[in-house]
């Protein structure tokens, strides 16, 4: 579904945060039809804001790129496949909590929309659906993701399962969706496959931050945890002996060259990934085996990456149960249940966001 007729004159700018919410809005016309909306203007935003991102990621020191570029559609479909690996435990662990918890979560919330941040193919999230559509007449679903294939290819699917969940989906960035989290209230927004994982301290700060202050009180999370356990797991989990992962990484340098025509030899590009037990967490790079000359077509830009450079593509920080709900609760959350696996691999944590209360300082964090 786009918004803005082909053509027109500002399609260089992206819609407002009121464009946005009144067309995602469960009073917009259509609202009962499944749909995902896409803007139009975001295209050209959208590269500008890449090239820029990409510019600063490979000046600094040491370099990196920002890990929400990993998911066009080519890679998210390699994501799809990276979680049917078997060294990859991670979504089989939640998918199977979720299986076994979904009616009690059902139970905790009452009837709510599903929001769903970084939603990808929403397979884990059928168990949740499954559960609610059993005992409501009607669900809605916002699912939000970087890429409309793989929205588009969710809802049909969702469609044929679920006939009586209506999906809207937003092709847009989680925060361009904190917005909507009040149009739909009463909400659960989901947040699986410890995808929160991928910010380092400061980003989950200002994560939390804006989620707490988009919910409306009582309104709920449903978060996905990767708990800290076995090193050796970690480090099989991101080296997957299909090298999946490594075409996953390897991917980011594609899509730079497809859309900024940098020129990237992607046969000079090795996927590196280790945990870091200091700061619990996998570190994934990008070893750059020759000199690249990268070149950033929208801004006119030449960046000399060196041989040997090691560029940081993406973190999967790693999370202890009781350190995270005394975390949560400085940003107003309750946690009202937690679900896990037998093997404490994996956790769900069922958040209930409560009335502002006085904040702890960051020291006290």
């Amino acid at each position: 579904m786009s918004l803005i007729p082909e053509g027109d004159p500002v399609a260089s700018r992206r819609l407002s945060e009121a464009e946005l919410v009144a067309s995602v809005s469960p009073d917009a016309p259509d609202s009962d039809v499944d749909s995902v909306i896409v803007d139009p203007r975001r295209a050209g935003a959208a590269t500008l804001e890449f090239a820029r991102s990409v510019a600063l990621g490979l000046s600094d020191t040491p370099p990196w790129l920002h890990s929400r570029f990993l998911y066009d559609d080519i890679g998210s479909r390699l994501f799809e496949e990276i979680c049917e690996q078997p060294e990859y435990y991670l979504t089989r662990t939640e998918a199977g909590i979720l299986e076994q918890c979904a009616s009690r979560i059902r139970e905790a919330t009452g009837p709510v929309t599903l929001i769903e941040l970084g939603s990808g193919n929403s397979g884990k999230t059928d168990y949740l659906l499954a559960a609610y559509a059993a005992t409501e007449p009607s669900v809605r679903y916002v699912p939000i993701d970087v890429s409309a294939g793989i929205l588009n290819q969710a809802k049909d699917a969702i469609s044929v399962r679920h006939p009586t969940v209506t999906v809207t989906g937003v092709a847009d960035t989680y925060e361009r969706a904190f917005p909507l989290f009040k149009e739909f209230s009463p909400a659960m927004v989901l947040f699986l496959g410890s995808s929160i994982g991928n910010f380092d301290q400061r980003e989950s700060d200002v994560f939390w931050q804006g989620v707490s202050d988009a919910l409306s009180p009582r309104d709920f999370v449903l978060l996905g945890v990767d708990l800290v356990k076995e090193e050796s797991l970690f480090n099989a989990a991101y080296n997957d002996a299909a090298g999946v992962t490594a075409q996953f990484t390897k991917n980011l340098f594609a899509r730079i060259n497809r859309e900024l025509g940098a020129g990237i030899d992607l046969d000079a590009v090795e996927h590196v990934a280790h945990y870091n037990s200091e700061w619990q967490r996998v570190e994934i790079y990008a070893r750059f085996l020759s000199r690249q000359d990268v070149y950033l077509e929208p801004l006119d830009r030449t960046i000399v990456v060196p041989k040997r450079t090691m560029v940081m593509t993406e973190i999967s920080r790693k999370y202890d149960l009781e350190k995270m709900k005394e975390y949560l609760r400085c940003y107003d959350f309750a946690v009202r249940e937690v679900f896990t696996d037998k093997k404490r691999w994996f956790g769900l944590l069922l958040l209930q966001r409560l009335p502002q209360m006085p904040r702890k300082s960051a020291d006290q964090r």
